[in-house]
């Protein structure tokens, strides 16, 4: 039900047709088994010579039943790309130390995830000599990045609150792992979260000699340094003379409650060493990820304005360090800002933001006359002339960073054909470069077709937009049966964009149409777009589904309407709740973590702003907003039969939604099946697990659109 539970899009690489787009024979369809072959390829970084490119590449052994991430370098003008470190317990975490002759990563090698450090040879691109042990922290090692001086390294470990010292936190951890009674005392909200119970721990940063030795705790306390997070950026920053480090918290008493994330920042060089945070941010809502600009004079960050509500626009604001104000960059920009990046001379910000089923990179010009400027109201921000957000490539773009000598950006991409790679655009010439081709050999045996952009009109005459993937060998003289796929989130978008778990090319290579839509809630299409789905679950979402169905069956003539099955996860698992009590044109249907009973998943969810939120107000004050738009009152009208799917360990939509549904069809004599997972939580991520979803599924759609 979170906006990050998606990461499932696919995108526009075609302009609307109809006509036959014939694969080359000698290509086979896309299997599990060719997935499961690809590298997953992330955290591009630069060396400071501009020399080499460190990314991490996952494999996947789906014998072992486990994934394992190495490091690999390529070079920034191209080139072979070499695996650097290859210790069976895999590494993650790769990062340039700032003179660029060592790297830093983390591995779980010896039993235990800790810090470790390498030297690198530039001249051969190669690791010398055996990787040492930076840390020995008993409660593990995370996140790390180096100090400017290259002689500290900053990580994350989680720690208990009320101890002060290492032994201190390892008693405790053999006395809770060697008593015979596992029972647990909870006296606060927040005593589970996502897949996990409170194990009443703290994320704290630590600061660590380079050369090894005790690790000190600098964010001592009972708050999480960094909060929890999904992905993304880093959610704390060095400066870059090393003076600061700046984090972001949430301190809010009810932290169940409250998406209050803040920006604090404290001195290194204070007496005492890392004195007391000061609170930077002002905003009600979630302020994170903060990023120092490389002169040192600002620190950028994304901040959300309204309270409670995870899915208000992320904007951008820089705050001036010299004149301690907060300056908001993107106020007038419709646009959520993701991945953040300062030009080296410090005069541009280099971001990320959804757009229309894509992820485009953006450039806003940040420097100190056009700040005074805005700072002083003397410009209508990102609307003048004078400061312009520029649009500098399209595509699905992810962990975006620039080059040393300012001359190009670096980032990884992917489509709804291909996995992440890494790319290189360079600001010149405007040329976009693919760096990394691990996955090609796989990609040239398999057929695949290009997503299919599509425009209709949605609920209260608003434009709306799908997307449809055709299989391969497409016969346009045929009629192909439908998979029509609904997104999660609420907050999300389909797009041009790879996922292992509802991968499009995967569903619709045994001969299948695979039809998406981005309903209101959708990113990408503006906050008023998003915020039409607040209190209005089943109200104008489900118009904009079921007219972008209608518009596809009338515009595609090769779609068989008569043989279509819906399929959603999270909030797409509601709606298809809701389209079981509200519609009988499919012929099947597959509910995954879905809320069945608005009210029970209250009680049962951890993340209360969520529904808080989303139902305007608690149960018990509000009951009617919740029961109007719960599935579960609708039950007499269920005929169509579901596939039910969830997690023991989903604590977002507690697994007994699923057993509700599930006892609610057989009751009522809906043909129907559970598929139960009870070592995954919201999201299926065992691989050997992975494939028993994909034969359940597909076996199920099979079953009814197919016979």
């Amino acid at each position: 039900m979170h906006r990050f539970t998606l990461v499932i899009i696919v995108f526009i690489a075609a302009a609307l047709g109809q006509g036959s787009s014939q694969t080359a024979p000698s290509r086979r369809p896309f299997t599990f088994e060719d997935m499961m072959a690809l590298k997953r390829i992330s955290s591009p970084a630069i060396s400071p010579d501009d020399r080499w490119v460190l990314f991490a590449a996952v494999d996947v052994d789906l014998k072992a039943n486990k994934r394992t991430s190495h490091l690999w370098v390529v070079p920034l003008a191209g080139g072979e790309s070499r695996q650097l470190t290859s210790d069976p317990a895999g590494e993650t975490g790769g990062r340039w130390s700032p003179d660029g002759k060592k790297l830093l990563f983390v591995s779980p090698r010896g039993g235990s995830s800790q810090v470790w450090t390498a030297d690198f040879d530039a001249a051969a691109g190669t690791t010398v000599g055996e990787a040492k042990k930076v840390t020995k922290i008993s409660t593990e090692a995370d996140g790390a990045m180096w100090f400017p001086d290259g002689k500290r390294i900053l990580f994350v470990s989680e720690v208990y609150p009320d101890c002060g010292t290492d032994a201190c936190n390892k008693a405790k951890d053999e006395e809770r792992a060697n008593s015979k009674v596992k029972a647990m005392v909870f006296t606060r909200l927040f005593y589970r979260h996502w897949n996990h119970y409170t194990n009443f721990k703290r994320s704290h940063l630590f600061v660590v000699s380079a050369d090894g030795g005790d690790a000190r705790d600098i964010t001592p306390g009972d708050h999480d340094v960094p909060p929890f997070s999904l992905g993304g950026q880093d959610n704390y920053a060095i400066s870059p003379d090393g003076t600061e480090v700046a984090f972001t918290s949430n301190h809010d008493p009810v932290e169940a409650i409250s998406t209050n994330n803040d920006i604090f920042a404290f001195s290194t060089d204070s007496d005492p060493l890392f004195a007391e945070p000061r609170k930077l941010s002002t905003s009600r809502g979630s302020d994170s990820t903060p990023v120092y600009s490389p002169d040192g004079k600002f620190l950028a960050w994304r901040m959300q304005e309204r309270g409670g509500y995870e899915s208000d626009r992320f904007r951008l604001v820089v705050y001036d360090r010299e004149k301690k104000n907060i300056i908001n960059i993107s106020e007038h920009w419709d646009h959520w800002v993701e991945n953040i990046v300062w030009a080296p001379d410090s005069r541009y910000i280099y971001l990320t933001s959804e757009d229309q089923g894509e992820i485009p990179i953006y450039s806003i010009r940040v420097d100190r006359k056009v700040l005074l400027n805005l700072q002083q109201g003397n410009l209508p921000i990102l609307v003048s002339h004078s400061h312009p957000v520029s649009q500098l490539t399209r595509g699905a773009n992810d962990d975006l960073s620039v080059t040393p000598d300012g001359q190009a950006l670096l980032f990884t991409r992917m489509s709804v054909r291909a996995p992440n790679e890494v790319y290189k655009f360079v600001l010149d010439t405007k040329e976009t470069v693919q760096l990394t081709h691990l996955n090609d050999s796989v990609l040239s045996q398999v057929a695949m077709q290009p997503v299919e952009s599509f425009w209709f009109t949605g609920a209260d005459g608003v434009k709306a937009q799908g997307f449809l993937v055709k299989p391969p060998n497409f016969d346009a003289q045929k009629k192909y049966p439908v998979k029509f796929l609904i997104h999660g989130g609420p907050q999300g978008q389909w797009g041009d964009e790879w996922t292992y778990r509802w991968n499009a090319e995967l569903f619709a290579s045994d001969g299948y149409v695979v039809v998406m839509i981005n309903p209101r809630g959708s990113t990408g299409y503006g906050q008023k777009f998003i915020d039409d789905i607040n209190g209005d679950w089943g109200g104008k979402p489900y118009v904009d589904l079921m007219n972008g169905l209608d518009y596809a069956e009338k515009t595609y003539p090769f779609i068989d309407k008569n043989r279509e099955c819906a399929l959603g996860a999270s909030y797409g698992g509601y709606m298809i709740n809701w389209i079981l009590g509200h519609t009988n044109r499919f012929k099947c249907l597959v509910s995954h973590d879905g809320m069945f009973n608005s009210e029970s998943a209250y009680g049962s969810t951890e993340e209360l702003w969520f529904n808080e939120w989303e139902f305007k107000g608690v149960p018990w004050s509000n009951r009617e907003l919740y029961r109007k738009w719960s599935p579960h009152n609708f039950a007499e009208q269920f005929k169509t039969p579901t596939l039910v799917v969830h997690g023991q360990l989903d604590y977002r939509l507690d697994a007994s939604e699923g057993f509700q549904l599930f006892t609610t069809l057989q009751r009522l004599k809906v043909p129907s099946k559970m598929l139960y997972f009870p070592d995954e939580g919201h999201w299926v991520l065992k691989p050997q697990n992975s494939q028993t979803w994909y034969r359940t599924v597909n076996g199920w759609v099979d079953e009814w659109v197919k016979k």
